[in-house]
């Protein structure tokens, strides 16, 4: 399994998408994995449960995917079970985007709970989960000022040396 983890519009839904069709594999969106699952929008289930009440459906969602290519959602690294669980799984691989970056995709997204408070806070959540990230990640690929393309062949670039690497 390849588990994409990233910021918030880091790119991992377009990216896992390409990258699904590019390795023949199924593709599975944790969020969209979530909604499918309780019948609610993400919005819905942070207005009825919190985060915390997410976070817990996020994780049964995670080990219920048993296969394929999967884009996570943002916050799915603040669990350490749900990193122990992909790290035992398959492959974490990174999309590395800048708070920059993420703040010009994401200036008109009204979607996202945790991107709609304020700057400082933004920032203190983008601080703290970039540390976990590098923690979860196996592979990491920078996306500034790259296409969903390019990203997704500097993976396959990376994954085939990497199983070059184990062979040896």
């Amino acid at each position: 399994m390849i588990y994409l983890i990233g910021f918030m519009g880091s790119g991992k839904t377009t990216v896992g998408k390409i990258l699904h069709q590019k390795l023949h594999k199924k593709y599975t969106d944790t969020d969209l994995y979530v909604e499918q699952m309780t019948g609610q929008t993400i919005s819905q289930i942070f207005a009825k449960a919190g985060e915390k009440g997410f976070r817990t459906y996020e994780s049964l969602a995670l080990q219920r995917i048993t296969s394929g290519v999967v884009s996570t959602g943002g916050g799915i690294v603040e669990i350490p079970d749900n990193t122990a669980c992909m790290k035992s799984n398959g492959i974490v691989v990174f999309l590395k985007a800048s708070l920059q970056t993420i703040e010009g995709r994401l200036q008109d997204d009204q979607t996202r709970p945790l991107w709609n408070q304020s700057v400082t806070q933004r920032k203190d959540l983008f601080s703290r989960r970039e540390r976990l990230y590098e923690e979860a990640a196996d592979i990491v690929v920078e996306t500034d000022d790259k296409t969903a393309t390019e990203i997704t062949e500097e993976i396959l670039f990376k994954l085939e040396n990497r199983k070059k690497l184990h062979c040896r």
